[in-house]
């Protein structure tokens, strides 16, 4: 029998809805993947130091994270090899306390031994220096190398069949160098919505780029 127009519309058209419904999205373990260049979050106190008193920060985009952005002020961070790394962008809001994410090529270059934390862990992380316009700012501790973790709100990780701080394994199939990646943290807010941050050696070890994806192995 030949399907006329209007009955192989209506047929895509339930197809298409049938694909749509909550079923189907509760299936979907895909997540999309955020990749984070090196940066530097920033106390009253040594925004202060660095940029002069009441100095505020000019935001210039904002993250994926509700409430997170992307600033206009850049910075100079520098270890005991002497070798500056400039341009190391300041994100907002200003936080309790001082922070430094790198990679680990960045170490290499700073002679630097961060620790692989998730952030706000800073007890007992690497020492460093950063040079602003107004001043310098030694961190006793507080540079680290940011761990693999996944944000996602509560309704996600019901989703997932996940909590806050629960380790999941992921595979990284989207880029160039398919790959598995263990021990990923999860961290579940009101605050996150869905996304897996990879500093930019992960990114390039597997070739991927902002909007890759990684799917949570069921195990």
């Amino acid at each position: 029998m030949e399907l006329n127009a209007s009955t192989i519309e209506a047929i895509v058209k339930k197809i298409v809805s049938e694909m749509d419904t909550p079923a189907a999205k509760a299936d979907d373990l895909t997540i999309p993947v955020g990749i984070s260049n090196r940066h530097i979050h920033l106390s009253r106190e040594d925004l202060d130091t660095l940029f002069g008193a009441g100095y505020e920060l000019t935001p210039i985009k904002d993250l994926s994270q509700p409430g997170q952005y992307a600033c206009k002020e850049q910075l100079t961070i520098i270890g005991p090899s002497m070798r500056p790394i400039e341009g190391v962008r300041v994100l907002g809001p200003i936080r309790k306390e001082s922070q430094v994410e790198i990679s680990v090529t960045d170490s290499f270059v700073l002679k630097v031994k961060p620790p692989v934390r998730e952030s706000g862990s800073l007890a007992g992380s690497a020492p460093i220096t950063i040079i602003g316009p107004k001043g310098i700012v030694t961190l006793k501790q507080g540079c680290i190398i940011a761990n693999r973790h996944i944000h996602m709100s509560p309704a996600d990780g019901a989703r997932f069949g996940v909590k806050d701080g629960d380790y999941i394994t992921v595979d990284a199939f989207s880029g160039t160098k398919r790959t598995r990646w263990f021990d990923v943290q999860v961290r579940v807010s009101d605050k996150f919505c869905l996304e897996m941050h990879v500093d930019t050696d992960d990114a390039n070890a597997v070739g991927f780029k902002n909007g890759s994806t990684v799917t949570m192995v069921k195990e």
